[in-house]
């Protein structure tokens, strides 16, 4: 089931692809549209990040999960370079899950 699955998607995404290579000069998308599919694409990605990051096997991952990625994300805001975002991210966690809140 696993690897059908895969084969699907990566058939559905190739022929994406080269629809939008064969079809570019034939169809034209307003400018809003286009803005409209980056800002889609980014809240795709902050859904699956939620997910991976709060919630393990069929539950919540707990308040020390979610409280480093609360924490790596405000650093992330505050530009931060990537290895302190994620080394801050994991001592948050740790932290947490020290002092008992899991």
């Amino acid at each position: 089931m696993t690897l059908t699955t895969v084969l699907v998607l990566a058939a559905g995404t190739y022929a994406v692809r080269l629809g939008g290579v064969l079809l570019r000069e034939r169809v034209a998308v307003p400018e809003h549209v286009r803005r409209l599919f980056a800002l889609s694409a980014i809240a795709l990605l902050a859904a699956l990040y939620a997910t991976n990051a709060l919630v393990d096997g069929e539950g919540f991952a707990g308040w020390a999960r979610a409280l480093g990625v609360g924490a790596g994300a405000l650093l992330a805001v505050a530009r931060l370079p990537f290895v302190f975002v994620v080394i801050g991210a994991a001592l948050t966690t740790a932290g947490l899950r020290l002092v008992g809140i899991t």
